[in-house]
């Protein structure tokens, strides 16, 4: 029995060393394979093209009036281009519109200084850049993977590099339409005949207007008081809350905000973040 349990221990003993062993072989293996990798990523040049890109995107689309037929027209949009990283076989960015960011992967020639970048091509809404550099602009073309999934399937792209910098004094251009075409709000009217006497009703649609309280309030400078937002309209609240994300370069889906803010700022969250990193990037090289 003695020599038994002599026999089991030693087999437990031998056992532990094997996966000692086994562990410390996995690691070399790891660590070796991690060198490998390493050493094989590709250097990275021309990184002074490295940044965001920002401008319009214009194409053409069918557009609905209230009142009259269907007719194709222009339609702008903002678009960010961010170069991440070129190699001589690749360059890696992404794309923004309308707060949607898209990776894409593409290439890169040096003597015509011309990307060509395609995003993954699992979205509808993706597709091929083919654009040239002129020192701090990109100019171009966009052509959509599936044309039939998407209004425009070709666009045109004229982008100038740019950095976020946060400005707390941004207020809305005194010229600015204050008026929500978006969102017509429709009401419940009552008619009365004055002949017949007969009351009938209809519905009438009428739009918001913001008053100028817009150009006034900052809620980025100044603390707001009750007595400040007592007689603010609805949108007037709207625009005065969201001019604050607008200043820290916040990107607005909705149709609203993108109307009354995107445009005026030119900027989104995403690239804000992407500066950010890119300066912490760069102190570190």
């Amino acid at each position: 029995m003695k020599n038994l349990k002599l026999a089991l221990a030693s087999l437990v003993t031998i056992g532990l060393i094997s996966c000692k062993k086994e562990v410390k072989t996995t690691e070399k293996m790891k660590d070796s394979l991690t060198v490998k990798k390493d050493s094989l990523v590709a250097p990275e040049i021309h990184k002074e093209y490295y940044g965001i890109y920002m401008g319009d995107f214009a194409g053409k689309e069918m557009i609905t009036p209230e009142i009259g037929e269907e007719y194709e027209g222009d339609v702008y949009k903002k678009i960010s281009l961010k170069i991440n990283r070129i190699t001589k076989d690749s360059v890696y960015g992404q794309s923004i519109v309308n707060g949607n960011q898209r990776p894409f992967r593409g290439v890169f020639n040096e003597n015509t200084k011309f990307f060509i970048l395609d995003e993954p091509g699992n979205d509808k809404t993706d597709g091929r850049f083919e654009v040239k550099l002129n020192n701090d602009s990109l100019t171009g073309n966009w052509t959509a993977f599936n044309k039939s999934a998407v209004k425009a399937p070709s666009k045109t792209l004229k982008l100038i590099k740019k950095e976020f910098v946060y400005n707390p004094n941004f207020m809305l251009d005194e010229n600015s339409d204050l008026i929500d075409w978006e969102n017509p709000k429709n009401f419940v009217e009552k008619y009365t005949d004055e002949e017949t006497g007969k009351t009938e009703s209809y519905t009438a649609s009428k739009n918001r207007v913001a008053s100028d309280a817009v150009f006034k309030l900052n809620a980025s400078k100044q603390k707001l008081t009750e007595k400040d937002l007592k007689n603010l309209r609805k949108l007037d609240m709207e625009i005065i809350k969201n001019s604050v994300f607008a200043r820290h370069g916040y990107s607005f889906k909705k149709q609203l905000s993108e109307t009354f803010l995107n445009r005026q700022t030119g900027i989104s969250l995403f690239q804000a973040m992407w500066t950010t990193i890119f300066r912490l990037w760069k102190r570190k090289m």
